[in-house]
């Protein structure tokens, strides 16, 4: 009776646009280009490829497969696949306990310079210390933050299929357009500076797309890799208990294996568009210097290149805030569902209850984030060696330990604890045939927990000390 119960998504479209919402979000539209460029362009775009269709598809399989068997959320998934496994889903709930404030943080910087760009003050945006003055300031970053959770939590309280599906089926068309549309306009920009030089954005999106071996050594293709795998890690979703819930809902006669595949695709190909969106423009107005920017990327450099553009830049930056803000959007939906549907489950809350109470404890832990840049400022060195202070550090914990460790552990679960045999079985159980049956039994037992491993010591440091 309980599973007959539970929320469903109507169809297959639904929960492949609701998952691909999930998968493309910030990481996608900053990050994904930020690699690219300093991974050799295509070089990094080849491995980052190569990833999705191996290890993107066996994480993401797993994690869909194990919700729909098992009919619940990330929280208690795992025991019920497995008794004495029921810490993993414990861990599994903490990560998006602890993103979805930060996140949400984030996501109140988007509506700002969104609001920046749309009443036509862009050129605010590309003054030197904007982006600083804003986040230090004590009370605009709450309320914005505020109306970016608001918007989060009312589509959850809603539910599944009137909430998560209505939502995504509507903003997923809409984002891509955008995501096409400014990528075409990307390329089409031609830009003579000072010093007299003229650089276009077909020029820019060749040494995004030519694969540039200047350079190259083993360890630098090596860290090349790992940052591809790292970006498509935390892209896809996986590790955060999200596929878990959003598996959960799909009706057993759904075709998983072709909703995977399309989700692989869609997250790959906005992510692929979103270099192809923002490494042109940039490098027709800085050059390659400027496509090194990093994370200060979208709230820095790109209002100073959409400024250099004119009245049109203004435009242009209104519509490219709200590509980024629906990804936002969809992706903290999801974080939050995560945690909703897991009080759900193990607390037999009502969702509108769990709904409130979660969005009420974030808001909270989220005005700590904020006043982390203001007066409760202080900096603390991480052991990758970057400096940091309250998101950071949450960011760290969350991103860089406790999926990949959730990651690892559910490799080892349904690789030689359960066998791959378990979720091979509930992928093809109406028939369908898992073309990559093979490939996934190796990469879910060997491959994947190796390079999860090797990922993690990256990310404390170890790898440091052994590649000097």
């Amino acid at each position: 009776m309980e599973e007959k119960k539970r929320n469903t998504f109507s169809s297959s479209l639904g929960f492949v646009l609701a998952a691909a919402g999930s998968a493309v979000g910030l990481g996608n539209i900053w990050r994904f280009p930020y690699l690219a460029a300093r991974g050799g362009g295509g070089l990094f775009i080849v491995i980052y490829l190569v990833l999705a269709l191996t290890f993107g598809f066996t994480m993401l399989t797993t994690e869909v497969a194990i919700g729909r068997k098992t009919r619940q959320s990330p929280l208690t998934a795992y025991s019920s696949l497995k008794k004495g496994w029921g810490w993993l889903g414990v861990i599994a709930s903490v990560v998006p306990f602890l993103i979805m404030p930060y996140y949400c943080v984030i996501g109140g910087w988007v509506v700002k310079y969104f609001l920046v760009y749309l009443t036509g003050h862009g050129a605010d945006a590309a003054e030197d210390g904007f982006f600083t003055g804003f986040i230090t300031s004590q009370y605009e970053p709450i309320v914005l933050l505020f109306v970016f959770l608001a918007v989060c939590a009312v589509v959850i309280y809603m539910g599944v299929e009137s909430g998560i599906e209505k939502f995504s089926k509507f903003v997923m068309p809409v984002l891509f357009i955008l995501v096409i549309g400014i990528a075409i306009f990307s390329l089409t920009i031609k830009h003579t500076d000072a010093d007299g030089i003229t650089r276009t954005g077909l020029q820019g999106l060749k040494i995004y797309l030519v694969p540039n071996f200047e350079g190259m050594t083993v360890k630098s293709l090596f860290l090349t890799i790992m940052d591809a795998m790292g970006q498509l890690f935390y892209s896809l979703s996986v590790a955060m208990g999200i596929m878990i819930a959003y598996g959960s809902y799909v009706k057993d006669d759904a075709n998983l294996v072709k909703s995977i595949n399309q989700i692989e695709f869609f997250d790959t190909l906005v992510a692929f568009l979103a270099g192809v969106m923002i490494i042109p423009a940039v490098y027709a107005f800085s050059g390659v210097e400027g496509m090194s920017a990093g994370p200060s990327l979208m709230f820095v450099s790109l209002p100073k290149i959409f400024a250099e553009m004119g009245v049109v830049g203004n435009i242009v930056g209104a519509l490219f805030f709200a590509l980024v803000l629906f990804a936002a959007i969809t992706s903290a939906m999801s974080i939050l569902e995560a945690i909703v549907s897991s009080l759900i489950d193990k607390f037999k809350m009502e969702r509108h209850g769990a709904t409130v109470l979660e969005s009420v404890v974030a808001f909270i832990i989220a005005i700590v984030v904020c006043l982390g840049y203001n007066i409760w400022y202080f900096e603390y060195k991480l052991p990758n060696g970057s400096t940091a202070q309250i998101l950071d550090i949450m960011d760290y914990l969350s991103n860089n330990v406790l999926m990949p460790v959730v990651a690892i552990a559910t490799c080892i679960l349904i690789g030689w604890v359960l066998k791959p045999k378990t979720v091979i079985d509930e992928a093809e159980k109406n028939g369908e045939k898992m073309r990559r049956k093979g490939l996934y039994i190796v990469m879910i037992k060997v491959v994947s927990p190796v390079l999860l491993v090797i990922l993690l010591l990256i990310s404390l440091g170890v790898m440091n000390y052994i590649l000097g």
